[in-house]
Parts: C-alpha cells; sequence; structure tokens
C-alpha cells in the first residue's frame, strides 16, 4: 500500500474497550483461579490423570487471558515496548495458545481410555505418565517461539534487542514466508487434534451404544463433543483475517468495534467453556468446590448441666 490510514479510537470508546477485557478477564481468571484452589484442596483430584489434564488446561488458560489482555492494554497505554519484552510475551502467549488444542487432544484421549479399554485405565493414564505428557506437551508448544528467537539472533543485531517497537509478530517477522510457515505449523497441529478428536468421539459413540450402563460413556461423549466446541471456538483466530475483510466492508466506519468484538470471540470467549465442562458438570468438583467455598455458621447450644 502506497499509504496507511490509521484509525483512531476515541477516548471514551478506548476506555470502555479496555475495562471490558479486563473485566472479562479478571472475572475467568478469578473462577478458575477457585477451580486451582479447589483442585490443590484435595488430594484426591491430584490422584486423577483426568483432573490433572483439565487443571493444567484451566492454568494455560489463566496464563494465555493474563498475556493477551496485557498486550491489548499494551496497545493503548503504551505501545512502545522493549524488544526484549515483546519477545518474552510474544513467547508466552504463543505457547499457552498451542498447548490449548494439544491438552483436549489428550483429555480426549484419556476418556477414550477410561470408557473404551477401562481394565488398562489405571496402568496406562497414571500421575507420573501425565506429568511427562504435560511436559512434551510444552516442549511441542514452545517449539516455534524458540525456533523465532533463534531466527532473531541470527538475523537482528544486539541493538535491536534494547530498541522499542510495536509489540506485534509482524513486526518482529516482516517476512511474508514466516507468516506462512507459523500458519502451516498451527494448522497442522490443529488437524491432528481434529483427527484425535473426532476418533476418540466415535470410538466412544459406538462404545455407549453397546455398553449395559451407558451414564459414564454418555458423559465422556458429550465431554469430547464441548471439547470439539472450545477447539472449533479457538480455531476461528485462523480466519481472523478473513472476518475481517468480509465485515469491514459493510461497516467501514465500525473497523476498530469490529476487530474488538472479533478478538472477544476467537482469544477471550472459548476460555469460557474451561470452567464449565469440568468445574460445573463434574459432580466430585462442585461438591468440593461447594465445601470449600461455601461459608459456615457454627450455633453452638450450651445445656446446663
Amino acid at each position: 500500500m502506497n499509504s496507511t490510514v490509521w484509525i483512531v479510537d476515541s477516548y471514551e470508546e478506548a476506555l470502555a474497550k479496555n475495562i471490558v477485557i479486563v473485566c472479562l478477564a479478571f472475572i475467568i481468571n478469578f473462577i478458575n483461579g477457585m477451580l486451582v484452589v479447589t483442585f490443590f484442596s484435595n488430594t484426591m483430584f491430584s490422584r486423577d490423570s483426568r483432573y490433572i489434564l483439565y487443571i493444567h488446561l484451566v492454568i494455560n488458560d489463566m496464563l494465555m487471558i493474563f498475556v493477551s489482555v496485557t498486550l491489548y492494554v499494551l496497545s493503548y497505554a503504551s505501545p512502545l515496548v522493549n524488544v526484549s519484552w515483546c519477545c518474552i510475551l510474544m513467547a508466552l502467549g504463543a505457547t499457552t495458545f498451542m498447548i490449548t488444542p494439544l491438552n483436549l487432544a489428550g483429555m480426549a484421549i484419556e476418556r477414550f481410555i477410561a470408557i473404551c479399554k477401562p481394565l488398562h485405565h489405571s496402568q496406562i493414564c497414571t500421575p507420573q505418565r501425565t506429568f511427562i505428557f504435560i511436559c512434551l506437551l510444552w516442549v511441542l508448544g514452545a517449539m516455534p517461539s524458540l525456533v523465532d528467537i533463534i531466527i532473531l539472533f541470527s538475523i537482528q543485531p544486539i541493538s535491536f534487542f534494547r530498541s522499542l517497537i510495536l509489540c506485534y509478530s509482524f513486526n518482529l517477522f516482516p517476512s511474508k514466508a514466516h507468516r506462512d510457515n507459523t500458519t502451516a505449523s498451527q494448522v497442522i497441529y490443529m488437524s491432528l487434534v481434529w483427527i484425535i478428536l473426532i476418533y476418540t468421539y466415535c470410538r466412544v459413540l459406538f462404545t455407549a451404544r453397546k455398553a449395559v450402563s451407558k451414564g459414564s460413556a454418555n458423559k465422556a461423549q458429550s465431554t469430547i463433543l464441548l471439547h470439539g466446541v472450545q477447539l472449533l471456538l479457538c480455531m476461528l483466530s485462523y480466519i481472523t483475517p478473513f472476518m475481517y475483510l468480509t465485515i469491514t466492508p459493510f461497516f467501514p466506519h465500525h473497523r476498530t468495534k469490529i476487530t474488538f468484538c472479533i478478538y472477544l470471540l476467537t482469544n477471550i470467549m472459548p476460555r469460557l467453556l474451561s470452567p464449565l465442562i469440568y468445574g460445573v458438570r463434574d459432580q466430585k468438583f462442585v461438591k468440593q468446590m461447594k465445601e470449600y467455598f461455601t461459608c459456615r455458621v457454627i450455633i453452638v447450644k450450651i445445656v446446663p448441666s
């Protein structure tokens, strides 16, 4: 483009957007924080691989929301950020974003083993193996960001990391080839997760039809289906440019509002599903949460001797 048009929000609009984003992030992380406290309040959950994977997903979502909202607020409050801090924030945000679908795939596999191979579940899904799997998730999720940082160190002088820059991946890596490679790796991750989810859902569905007691199988089927919905919402971030290009011609004077709504839909709202999948539907978790967070009134009755 020969010219660039900057559309700046008014003070009131910018303040309203930041208040909405920060409040939503606070509410979601507060609910997720209650789930984390509930998990660590009872050792029963730490011995079950299903709850370990779930609470890891919750903590990962909390980190991603924190980084995402921090970057959003910085884009208004202090657009120019030190490159070193920008690299850390971008790497952490990208890693947590990549871990979410992989964690969902792991949870679907755990439910598949619990329903379709119940006799081997206790031997396969042990807490030790679950922690090893979580470490593997972080390695896979951090690998693209580590490669990016290595590329930056190889092509940029040290003084570049002490400079100020608009904290966006486009500014760190302006080449189209890099963006295409990053998108391709993310699509491969998502495609693999979709294959796992579809396979496990079909197997659990067939098992539920044959089972005499269909309660747990049907519940596992619903859980995997919710994972698919959550993954679908997360994948909306890949079509964000197409959504923007499709909607803005109809509302050319509301581009910043459209960007804000798309950001809410693709980054914040999918994280609302995590507390609902287990935190509300799981009876053990709900019972423990009520016992831990419910205020109790103790009435002492004094009976004369």
